[in-house]
């Protein structure tokens, strides 16, 4: 259940009066113009605020309240993103009168302003007319006469929606504004036909038909839903659609309070698509992105970059994995000229680091990114031939939770192209795989395909049967009619594929050919692909890699000394997992005394030997220092594992699925709000990764073979019982 918002004073002189007062200093807003800005491309926030009204008894408190609104109302449209914030205009004197707010209009020239979007925001006294209309009130208004010294509220509106603003987004915060909807609505038909079909139009109001305003509850709800969109919502659109905004507005009512003060949508722009009228607060902008990675959205990209680095949490910078230098030579080589086609399965056992070389591979072969200041470090201490030569990678797709049309269409995506338009009558599948092969064919170089984490796609037979196999013939592989000459070959198109897939690990682990008789994906990859080079990540060599990475997640100074005989037991622990190993070398990282940490023998025998059970219990117990009850920690964990899809959303998702595993205690909304806030910010954030899943961040487990350790896992099998809490 929400929690009742507290009630702020009523707009006095129309509503009942409370005894909660608001100071605050006066705000004015004036025609700042945004230098450079072409006409047609400027955003603009039109204030229309009337605060001054000398005949009401708390006139100093209303006209505080409006400042409080204009303050939210400037903090939201002045929000950074992915377009330039909105040129805020508002009038540069007290409106007393009728004539003043229409010289203000004509000052601005709103009913001809040309721009990509345009916001109005009026508030003040609201007055219902006797013939379903709606005036906005003003201190000189004379009492019974609204239509020769009130202002018709729709006049203002029909201004904002009939000038040449591509997107137009009005919201009136008076009180019964809702009487304005049948002028509205015939106002609507006078409007252009091809205007509003053209533009985006939509129109607010805050209070209904007999409704009255509280001169505090907008700019309450509005900073609450400014404050979630921030922190807790995850949407990662640079803008809102109209209900998204009126979805987060109206979380902060009551129940009590919903019909009273929920937005009224009088005109609708007819699509749930996001409106440049409405800047998300809580958008993120990613950096920019080069090469091969440019054709993906950033989070895609960010998939890449978190392996390749082996960082152990989101943001960090650093480039932690070392060594590889053979394996690393390998693909390198592969990828370079004297490679033209051919097929690279990298495979090892989970958590072996296969996705590591892979994504290495992906992320250093883009020309730019490889000259960015964080990673130059990186590629200027490789060992030489283990960098790909520039841009010699094409496309490249994590297909984790993909299914075959999925993964065909963001192939085609990564190409480059655009998925062409699939009839109903048509596989989507077999349309966007044929133009996968059209692409190969109109290339004039060599295609080069890199694909990772094939085991944790759904129909796997299915894409590598429709849309794998399909390439066989540009990839050098036997064909079913043998060929009469090289020549006849060489004019195919040529493709080369990367492709990083799970194995189980030999019984005896090298270096070398896979062993015929080892079932599953692999083998279903080498019966499409029988000339297929295997190279495994899970032999004996990768020991002194680990122990390379661990030094470096530890750091290379002092400590990593300290530790040079301790780090090979860490090895000897939890090798062939990278997972594990950078679990503890997290653990290591963070502690006090980290030599003191790598020589305890129960640190030794019992959290590493168990791998992640044992290190995610002695996070869990730490984290109590933190704020954070270890059961509401796992709670949460085991919520992000039994998630669909791509992840758990914040919101109010995340909490309703933990609350199942913390039952029967529960914890109040903002409480929860709390604990997650200590989950992503703490000694747990390394646990989760996080994606995007319909323009929401989404989190979950960093690999998977935490997701199913979290599955299995309880708090009292671990030992969190509510004493613990």
């Amino acid at each position: 259940m929400r929690k009742r918002v507290g009630l702020p004073p009523r707009c006095v002189s129309c509503c009942h009066t409370s005894d909660m007062q608001h100071t605050g200093s006066e705000v004015r807003q004036k025609h700042v113009p945004s230098p450079g800005d072409a006409p047609s491309a400027q955003r603009v926030l039109l204030t229309l605020a009337v605060r001054d009204y000398p005949s009401d008894d708390q006139r100093e408190q209303f006209a505080a309240g409006i400042d409080q609104q204009l303050r939210v109302v400037g903090e939201w449209w002045q929000t950074p993103g992915a377009g330039r914030p909105f040129r805020q205009v508002g009038p540069s004197e007290e409106l007393r009168n009728r004539e003043q707010v229409e010289d203000f209009l004509r000052q601005q020239n709103v009913r001809e302003l040309q721009a990509e979007a345009l916001v109005v925001f009026v508030t003040g006294h609201g007055i219902a007319g006797k013939s379903d209309t709606h005036f906005l009130r003003l201190p000189e208004s004379v009492p019974n006469r609204p239509l020769a010294t009130a202002v018709r509220t729709v006049d203002v509106v029909a201004a904002a929606l009939d000038s040449h603003a591509d997107n137009v987004l009005v919201i009136v915060n008076t009180c019964f504004a809702g009487n304005m909807g049948a002028d509205l609505a015939a106002v609507y038909k006078e409007i252009r036909p091809s205007r509003r079909e053209a533009s985006q139009l939509d129109v607010l109001v805050t209070c209904g038909l007999t409704t009255k305003i509280e001169v505090l509850r907008f700019p309450t709800l509005l900073q609450a839903a400014l404050e979630r969109l921030r922190l807790t919502a995850g949407i990662t659109s640079p803008h809102l659609s109209v209900p998204e905004f009126m979805a987060q507005y109206a979380q902060g009512l009551s129940p009590q309070d919903e019909k009273k003060f929920k937005l009224h949508h009088l005109v609708q722009g007819g699509t749930y698509q996001p409106s440049l009228c409405l800047p998300n607060p809580g958008y993120v902008r990613h950096p920019e992105l080069t090469g091969t990675l440019h054709r993906h959205d950033p989070w895609t990209a960010e998939y890449w970059l978190d392996r390749a680095t082996g960082r152990p949490q989101e943001g960090d910078t650093g480039w932690y994995f070392r060594g590889r230098e053979n394996l690393n030579r390998e693909i390198a080589q592969f990828l370079g000229p004297d490679v033209q086609r051919g097929v690279l399965l990298v495979t090892g056992c989970a958590g072996s680091g296969k996705s590591a070389v892979v994504a290495r591979a992906v992320t250093l072969s883009d020309p730019l990114f490889r000259l960015d200041p964080l990673y130059k470090d990186a590629t200027d201490a490789s060992a030489p031939g283990t960098i790909p030569p520039e841009n010699a990678v094409s496309a490249a797709v994590p297909a984790r939770n993909m299914d075959a049309a999925q993964f065909a269409a963001a192939l085609v995506q990564a190409l480059g192209w655009s998925p062409a338009p699939v009839s109903a009558t048509d596989d989507p599948v077999a349309v966007w795989s044929q133009q996968i092969q059209d692409f190969v064919r109109a290339s004039p170089g060599p295609v080069t395909i890199v694909l990772d984490a094939l085991d944790e796609a759904h129909e796997q037979p299915r894409i590598i049967s429709d849309v794998l196999a399909p390439l066989v013939p540009f990839c050098g592989q036997p064909l079913p009619a043998p060929r009469h000459n090289e020549a006849e070959e060489d004019a195919l198109p040529a493709v080369r594929l990367l492709i990083g897939v799970r194995s189980t690990q030999p019984a005896a682990a090298s270096s070398g050919p896979v062993a015929d008789e080892e079932a599953g994906l692999l083998q279903a990859l080498r019966q499409v692909f029988p000339a297929a080079r295997t190279e495994r990540t899970d032999s004996a060599v990768s020991k002194k890699d680990m122990e390379l990475y661990l030094r470096a997640l530890v750091g290379e100074g002092a400590t990593a000394t300290a530790l040079e005989e301790e780090l090979p037991l860490v090895v000897d622990a939890v090798w062939p997992s990278f997972i594990d190993a950078r679990l503890a070398g997290y653990q290591l990282r963070n502690a006090l005394d980290p030599v003191a940490l790598a020589r305890n023998t129960e640190w030794q025998r019992t959290t590493l030997t168990q791998g992640i059970r044992g290190l995610l219990h002695r996070d869990l117990m730490m984290v109590k220092e933190d704020g954070l009850p270890p059961r509401v920690a796992l709670a949460l964990l085991k919520a992000s594992a039994y998630a669909k899809g791509q992840g758990v959303p914040w919101g109010e998702v995340w909490p309703a699925i933990a609350g199942v595993f913390l039952l029967p205690a529960q914890l109040e909304p903002d409480e929860w709000d709390r604990m997650i806030t200590r989950l992503l910010s703490g000694r747990l954030s390394g646990y989760l990764a996080q994606a995007i899943e319909d323009e929401r961040r989404v989190y979950r487990p960093a690999h998977e073979e935490l997701a199913a350790e979290l599955m299995r896992l309880d708090a009292e099998s671990l030992g969190c019982g509510e004493d613990d809490d």
